[in-house]
């Protein structure tokens, strides 16, 4: 009972302060660490010890297998080279790095020290994201970390295992070398092989219940073999995530689809934030078996900062080294303010002090080097992830802008809906009902029509008509829950079917589409995109500038017509100001049709985009 109590309060006390960190904007492992370190001072509060195995075994490979699930194959392709460097170099970098200020200023042997520097050496996956999320930066700064902290550990692992080998006796270079490779490609291999058995199976379950439930396994399938054949399962697991996710539109249906999702969201929030505050309960005891261990005060002090200062400038040398030289000879035109942004983003979490346990009792000075390990992530965390998002502020870095992703949004839900509607064509026979194919055609147009109606005024200052639609829709949908729960109340009809037909009133709810950017944040965009579009010379003979007439931004024929207009759009060969897809007129799609004048732009405030009739193509 004791321990089910402590598990409530655990999990409880970490969702609450998470919360409130994200209400207020913190740094959620910050104040959940914080929180832990005063709670850990508290005397009601159990002394806790963290299981070397609870993070390796339970806590690890969902964390992993939940960031990999949402990692871009195409991007770690395309960014493969910089995320080795991070990930094997950078690691290997400061592993050596902090091994030769500790074996300086403390009486351990060297492969005590090497073993340290791996324990500090990976930056925390589940930190980066948490930090990065927060941030708001660019999203290519954001994929390359992400993808780093998936593979760091098990660089730093391998080399924690060759280190801790090397206290017990010799270790030749060959050696090492030998569980490098084992450990990258065995992980792999293991990864891909189960990723491709899952896959297999997962292709004949079409309950999401089952589905949801061998997806929770995955991770767990993935480490175990692998760390049973001496392999890495930290690549084990990223590696049959990462394949998982990249398949799972085309094999995996999307009911399953969205209850996977759901799970797993919610498995990371809890692990996320149950470990920061886990992180925060270890500090009291390992500060006070450091204190005690007979090492001078002094010098403890002076190697706990002399680590600290060795890991955050390790990461800096190792990542500017290489960018600087390349700008010397002109090979490359990276930013420096990415390189910096990343050179900071170096926050340690759980997976070092998870690391820091697995060294064995005999390991000289041990309860210094658990302190240093700790030292590191609370340094780190407290000097990095809070001075990161004034970084990024400082440097002016741009992160991932609302309106341009509504705009791309935008014109991939056109590029779908002609898709949709071609197939709507070939598939109609000559027993299809009218209103069927109708009622077909209008739900595309409808969903489209959505996504360009965000790239207007603010509906604060204009209602468009799907927002009308959606907020009619969701009154209905209260009044038709409300009779169904009347019905329940009066038990005149089976429960079991009032659970069907309810959950078929929220399915529907959830479908319908709800925008979450307050109006502030939609008047501070401006939405462009780039001059032309690849593949269409309309946009690259269009001009790109032309603006439109002194106060005739109306469109002529709703003022005629005596109609409304929602947005409007203008030609760029003669200037005709038209009413967009929206409007009752659709008066611009009318002027294409009547003139052949292929492209058209947004007049509305702030918009630069440009749209190609014939091509189907945004500029």
């Amino acid at each position: 009972m004791d321990v089910a109590i402590g598990l409530v309060v655990l999990i409880g006390s970490a969702t609450a302060l998470a919360a409130l960190a994200r209400r207020f904007g913190v740094s959620e492992p910050l104040v959940l660490t914080l929180a832990g370190v005063a709670a850990s001072y508290l005397p009601m509060v159990p002394q806790v010890h963290l299981e070397p195995e609870v993070v390796l075994l339970g806590l690890l490979p969902p964390l992993l297998y939940t960031a990999a699930l949402r990692t871009s194959l195409v991007d770690f392709k395309d960014n493969l080279r910089t995320i080795a460097s991070l990930s094997v170099g950078l690691v290997l970098f400061t592993t050596f790095a902090v091994a030769l200020v500790v074996w300086w200023l403390l009486p351990v042997p060297f492969a005590a020290a090497v073993a340290l520097g791996a324990v500090v050496a990976p930056p925390d996956a589940v930190a980066a994201t948490a930090v990065a999320r927060r941030t708001g930066m660019p999203r290519s700064i954001v994929t390359v970390l992400e993808d780093e902290s998936l593979f760091n550990d098990a660089t730093a692992l391998v080399a924690l295992r060759s280190a801790i080998a090397a206290m017990a006796g010799a270790v030749t270079v060959w050696q090492i070398g030998g569980d490098f490779l084992l450990a990258a490609v065995g992980g792999a291999v293991v990864g891909a092989a189960v990723a491709a058995a899952l896959a297999l199976l997962r292709r004949r379950i079409t309950d999401p219940v089952l589905d949801t439930s061998v997806s929770l396994l995955a991770p767990f399938v993935a480490y175990l073999p692998a760390e049973h054949f001496h392999a890495s399962g930290v690549i084990a697991v990223v590696t049959c995530g990462m394949i998982l996710g990249h398949g799972a539109q085309r094999w995996q249906g999307a009911a399953s689809r969205v209850a996977e999702t759901t799970n797993w969201r919610t498995i990371q929030f809890i692990l996320e934030s149950t470990v920061f505050l886990i992180i925060g309960l270890q500090v009291r005891w390992i500060v006070e078996g450091a204190w005690h261990s007979g090492l001078d005060h002094g010098t403890l002090v002076v190697a706990a900062m002399a680590v600290l200062a060795a890991v955050m400038l390790a990461r800096p040398v190792w990542v500017f080294t290489p960018v600087l030289v390349a700008r010397a000879f002109g090979r490359t035109t990276e930013p420096l303010s990415h390189a910096a942004v990343v050179s900071w983003a170096g926050m340690r979490g759980v997976v070092t002090l998870a690391a820091v346990l697995l060294l064995p009792d005999s390991t000289p000075q041990l309860p210094v080097l658990k302190l240093l390990a700790l030292v590191v992530v609370g340094g780190t965390l407290l000097a990095q992830g809070s001075s990161l998002p004034w970084l990024v502020r400082l440097l002016r870095l741009r992160g991932p802008s609302r309106a341009e992703d509504a705009l791309a949004k935008a014109d991939l839900l056109q590029q779908a809906s002609t898709a949709g509607l071609a197939e709507l064509d070939r598939r109609i026979g000559p027993n299809t009902p009218e209103p069927v194919i109708e009622s077909l055609r209008q739900r595309l147009i409808w969903r489209s029509n959505a996504a360009w109606e965000r790239l207007g005024r603010p509906e604060a200052e204009l209602v468009t008509p799907t927002a009308e639609y959606r907020r009619l829709r969701v009154a209905m949908l209260g009044a038709e829950r409300d009779a169904v729960l009347r019905v329940r109340d009066a038990g005149s009809v089976d429960y079991e079917v009032l659970q069907h037909v309810l959950a078929h009133l929220d399915l529907e709810e959830s479908m319908i589409d709800r925008f979450d950017e307050s109006d502030d944040e939609r008047r501070a965009e401006t939405l462009s995109t780039a001059a032309g579009a690849l593949g269409c010379a309309h946009l690259d003979e269009a001009p790109a500038s032309t603006e439109p007439p002194a106060g005739a931004l109306a469109c002529r024929s709703c003022l005629d017509e005596g109609l409304r207009w929602v947005h409007l759009r203008m030609c760029t060969d003669c200037g005709n100001i038209g009413c967009c897809e929206s409007s009752i007129g659709n008066h611009a799609d009318a002027h294409f049709r009547a003139s052949a004048h292929p492209v058209m732009r947004s007049v509305e405030p702030g918009e630069a985009w440009r749209w190609c009739y014939v091509d189907q193509l945004l500029g």
